[in-house]
């Protein structure tokens, strides 16, 4: 029952790191309707400026929020500078460019920083008091680092009149402009938004993959399927996927299938949903007058 609790605790852990990229995900495909491929790739790079910082002598959390700063100016300019240039070009068109952004990024970073696998020290005590055995300081630090990104996210949109507006840009673009909202500006910060999440899974999953530039694909890959299981046109409900997924990928990995091939849990978890409920496990119900 013990190696239980840890599994499941241990998966909740992973589980915030799928969740981050899955929000990120989906806010990108909810303004464009399209699947950002370089999402993983620009919370890499980002993890690599918090890392430079911190050899720099700059304090870990000041490095933090330093990235957090970076990635949202990054992900505006990415729009602004590149994705804005295929405004209504083909859905194929975008796409290449998507992946194209992926190979630049990963190899910018393999330039810059090498390939040369390197240690990301966790900001959070080696050692607690309580729930010794079950979970590692680190894992629980990045469970409520995360739950407060989640909450300052909705806190963000729900409760701010740029949040409303950005929502609005992104389900009716058209209305949005007929009262006067700025959706490209919308659509750059809301890149911004979704690159800043995306800094935020990839500085708490370094310390426990490892930093190399290759080191977001399989959370990217667990973030897809997280988005799916939860509604990827849910923000939240894809959020609560990551949680899902990452659990199920710990107990199936110990359990199941073993650690060599857990990742095909994703591609299971991705397959499931696309042939039984394509819309995911939270999906909104979406009415058309006719």
């Amino acid at each position: 029952m013990a190696a239980l609790i840890h599994q499941i605790l241990s998966g909740l852990a992973m589980g915030s790191i799928y969740a981050c990229v899955a929000l990120a995900v989906v806010m990108i495909y909810q303004a464009t309707h399209l699947v950002n491929f370089a999402q993983g790739e620009m919370a890499m790079f980002s993890t690599y400026i918090a890392w430079a910082l911190i050899n720099a002598g700059v304090p870990y959390w000041g490095a933090f929020f330093l990235t957090i700063i970076f990635s949202f100016v990054l992900g505006m300019a990415i729009e602004r500078l590149i994705i804005r240039q295929f405004d209504g070009a083909p859905v194929l068109t975008v796409v290449i460019v998507f992946i194209g952004l992926l190979v630049i990024i990963n190899s910018l970073a393999g330039f810059l920083f090498s390939y040369t696998i390197k240690s990301f020290d966790s900001p959070f005590p080696e050692t607690m008091s309580f729930g010794r055995g079950y979970i590692s300081p680190h894992e629980l630090g990045s469970i409520g680092v995360v739950l407060v990104v989640l909450a300052l996210v909705y806190a963000f949109f729900r409760f701010t009149p740029l949040g409303l507006a950005m929502r609005a840009a992104a389900q009716n673009p058209v209305s949005a402009r007929l009262v006067g909202i700025r959706v490209h500006r919308m659509l750059a910060i809301g890149w911004g938004l979704a690159a800043a999440i995306g800094a935020v899974a990839g500085m708490m999953a370094a310390p426990i993959v490892y930093l190399d530039p290759n080191m977001m694909l399989g959370i990217l890959l667990y973030g897809f399927a997280a988005a799916l299981l939860g509604g990827i046109d849910n923000p939240w409900g894809a959020a609560l996927g990551g949680f899902i997924v990452g659990v199920l990928e710990n107990v199936a990995g110990a359990y199941l299938v073993g650690e060599e091939i857990k990742l095909t849990v994703a591609l299971a978890i991705i397959i499931g949903v696309l042939v039984a409920k394509p819309s995911g496990l939270f999906s909104r119900a979406i009415v058309t007058r006719v």
